[in-house]
């Protein structure tokens, strides 16, 4: 099943476009991770479906609909996004920036409602930072802050997460634990989850779908089997890759690569 596509997509800045005729489909109720190699337009592409800019032509079809009609807060009722650098957070606690989460829910004078603690407490426990409630945000670690921002993205209880690189700053645990916690709001509860992931193997490791993207176009788009492939891996980032099996997800890897130099 797909809720949510792009129809002939163009996304620049000025004149200059990143994402170009591009048409993607996103499976409803799976993981889908996209790759490819810096500039090629990945997180333009997130912004552009998440409403954080406008495209120059071509739609993004949520559930049948132009997301350009919906309103905001119908839109954050659905979608929620982690953006690869989150903006400051100057003066706030751990506690209150969770809490921003909560905006589509609030009606009237903003007052938090019971459901509206409770979620905020649920992410904070799931992403382990209950402890920090009453922390400044600015006196935590690049790896803690990065989990805070993240309860705030669950915090917003939507259908669909998104996430821009959402490992960064975090060791290999942290790291393991955020993707682990991902795949099992996507198994528990049936949220689409969409992120962009650097890391190869952890993209096949936790991806039900894998959009592979060069020059703002899609390349390759299918099961993890299909994309991390010699071929597929040598066209999008000029590398000679040696796949493998993974020995306990049974899932493709990336064991060695060289760069391929002259193309």
């Amino acid at each position: 099943m797909v809720r949510l596509l792009t129809e002939e997509l163009n996304v620049g800045y000025g004149e200059r476009l990143i994402v170009k005729d591009l048409s993607v489909e996103i499976p409803d109720k799976k993981i889908t991770t996209i790759i490819g190699s810096n500039g090629c337009g990945k997180s333009t592409l997130l912004k552009a479906i998440t409403r954080i800019i406008s495209q120059q032509s071509g739609s993004v079809v949520l559930d049948g609909g132009n997301i350009a009609k919906e309103s905001t807060k119908a839109l954050a009722k659905k979608m929620a996004i982690l953006p690869q650098t989150p903006e400051s957070a100057n003066g706030l606690t751990v506690g209150e920036l969770v809490s921003y989460g909560r905006f589509p829910y609030q009606k009237g004078f903003g007052r938090l409602s019971k459901k509206d603690y409770d979620m905020i407490n649920w992410a904070l426990d799931v992403t382990g930072t209950q402890f920090f409630k009453y922390h400044p945000v600015d006196a935590l670690s690049g790896g803690q802050r990065q989990r805070v921002w993240i309860a705030m993205a669950l915090a917003q209880d939507t259908e669909m997460i998104f996430l821009d690189e959402p490992t960064t700053y975090l060791d290999m645990a942290h790291q393991l634990e955020i993707l682990e916690l991902l795949e099992k709001l996507n198994r528990e509860q049936g949220r689409t989850i969409i992120m962009v992931l650097h890391d190869l193997n952890q993209a096949a490791r936790f991806a039900d779908h894998i959009i592979a993207m060069k020059d703002g176009q899609v390349v390759k788009a299918g099961t993890c089997e299909e994309v991390i492939t010699q071929p597929v891996l040598k066209k999008v980032f000029r590398i000679d890759a040696e796949i493998g099996l993974d020995p306990r997800t049974q899932k493709p890897m990336c064991i060695t690569y060289n760069l391929i130099k002259g193309v």
